[in-house]
């Protein structure tokens, strides 16, 4: 299903999200994000001047390292483009994410390191859908050979198998549906 036709309108701006996954011969997990934001006409800005369109207004990148535990071993940023001169200067920040883990309380950790005058806005909105592709990739179905498309939620030995994180975060992985059932039947609940 696709959006419905548009009213009639004039394209201005894109802003591009690219986000990849990479998982490390040494066995830590690399995710780089890029965030590129152009215009389709001429513009003037206040320090770079005249832009033509297609012009890069921002192009910014980040790599996080992660361990298994998804805690970020290394983070590195590059601004590449952008408006002002004081956006080149905000790499050093990110390193006091270098701990921090990618999960619960991840938004805290990123505003408390980077947030307001201490980093970018642009770069610091790029760690979110970045640590949503970290999920991605390090939770990511078997690739075809490795488990015969098995899933084997987390066990302890005696106990019952861990909650996925995942699980009541969305309408498909809500604990009473057929998802759930099938793939996580330990996890379902029948409602009435």
């Amino acid at each position: 299903m696709s959006l419905s036709t548009p009213a009639p309108r004039r394209h201005l701006h894109t802003r591009t999200i690219h986000c990849e996954g990479f998982h490390r011969d040494d066995g830590l997990w690399d995710i780089e994000a890029r965030i590129i934001d152009t215009k389709t006409h001429k513009t003037v800005e206040p320090f770079r001047g005249a832009r033509d369109a297609g012009a890069h207004v921002h192009d910014m990148e980040v790599r996080m390292t992660l361990d298994r535990d998804m805690v970020v071993r290394d983070i590195e940023v590059s601004t590449n483009h952008a408006p002002y001169d004081p956006c080149f200067t905000v790499a050093p920040a990110f390193k006091s994410l270098i701990g921090a883990k990618v999960g619960g309380g991840w938004r805290r950790a990123v505003n408390e390191a980077v947030g307001g005058t201490k980093g970018c806005t642009h770069l610091k909105e790029l760690l979110m859908p970045a640590a949503t592709v970290a999920y991605q990739t390090m939770g990511s179905w078997p690739k075809e050979g490795d488990a015969k498309g098995e899933v084997k939620p987390v066990a302890l030995p005696g106990k019952a198998a861990a909650k996925p994180y995942f699980l009541d975060g969305c309408k498909a992985w809500s604990s009473d549906s057929e998802v759930v059932a099938k793939l996580y039947p330990m996890h379902h609940v029948k409602r009435s």
